[in-house]
């Protein structure tokens, strides 16, 4: 292995649970590699993220077929008066909020959604992403209100394939004009063909490093035969720009892609970070930046901790 680096940065706001994003990155011969799988990723399912990381590192990325990548704002659960600042202040026309968190009301999501809606206009799009945080009955409920702002889709609203499945037959059944996107039903599924299989859902959220690379993807969205949204999982630059790599080799793009996150962190590892410009981000290689390495670096209790979950990946 070339020389590893173990990064700890601190997110600006409470997103997915954390508080702050650790992972390792190094250099191959194909260019910087990221390797930072969340926490609650065990065994097996760490195995597609370093496979992600290898090929960065060693082979490179696709030849893209298009030069920007359209992304959407991140609006964390945060009250209504900050998520209508993040999503006014992004230079996007595509928004995605986060609803069902714990702890939250459905007041708390309609509160927000509509903050969003009022910050991008009617030309806007807005969706939200749920995390799999309702259940069948809850998600119906849910949509059938938060409908009212004209949602693009909502991401992953119950958490199996199986209630994906049922909560799309029974809006389609109900007269409620939501989309559903799946995202966790194809990453952590262990089958993600089975989301087309059954019918589930009307996009495909593909994240590279849960699912094993640019090019393993692409195979995927062939396979599913849905649109796809590519988004990240919460990367620096470095882990991005496989993402952006993604939507750039896509033969299709029709949707913003869920990749303008960098800003979700206090601090990056290159000097020139992976950020949109008028809605966009450009395609282009990525170069950690020594001082930013030095910067952003773990602590030695942190390094050992993540050497240690490297070694563990099964083979």
């Amino acid at each position: 292995m070339p020389e590893l680096h173990v990064y700890d940065i601190a997110m600006r706001t409470r997103f997915r649970g954390i508080t702050r994003r650790q992972g390792m990155v190094w250099r191959g011969a194909g260019g910087w590699a990221e390797w930072s799988p969340f926490l609650d990723y065990h065994g097996d399912e760490l195995k597609p993220w370093l496979a992600a990381a290898r090929e960065a590192a060693d082979d490179g990325y696709p030849e893209p077929v298009r030069e920007s990548v359209p992304v959407n704002a991140t609006v964390p659960a945060v009250g209504p008066e900050q998520a209508y600042a993040v999503a006014r202040d992004s230079g996007c026309r595509t928004a995605k909020v986060k609803v069902a968190e714990p702890g939250q009301t459905l007041a708390d999501d309609l509160a927000r959604v509509e903050a969003v809606r009022d910050a991008l206009g009617v030309d806007g799009r807005v969706r939200v992403d749920a995390n799999g945080g309702w259940d069948l009955d809850q998600a119906v409920a849910a949509l059938r209100e938060l409908g009212r702002f004209g949602l693009e889709y909502a991401e992953q609203p119950v958490a199996s394939v199986e209630d994906l499945a049922r909560l799309r037959r029974t809006l389609l059944q109900k007269g409620i004009s939501v989309p559903i996107a799946a995202d966790e039903s194809i990453r952590r599924s262990g089958d993600p063909e089975r989301v087309a299989e059954l019918a589930a859902a009307d996009v495909a959220v593909l994240k590279v490093q849960p699912l094993g690379g640019v090019r393993r993807c692409l195979e995927l969205a062939e396979l599913l035969g849905l649109p796809v949204v590519v988004s990240s999982a919460l990367e620096t630059s470095i882990g991005l720009a496989a993402g952006v790599a993604l939507a750039a080799a896509l033969p299709e793009l029709p949707h913003a892609c869920g990749l303008n996150t960098r800003s979700l962190l206090t601090d990056d590892l290159v000097a020139d970070s992976l950020t949109a410009v008028d809605g966009a981000i450009s395609v282009r290689a990525v170069e950690a930046d020594p001082d930013a390495l030095r910067r952003c670096a773990a602590d030695e209790e942190t390094v050992a901790r993540w050497e240690t979950r490297l070694a563990g990946v099964p083979l």
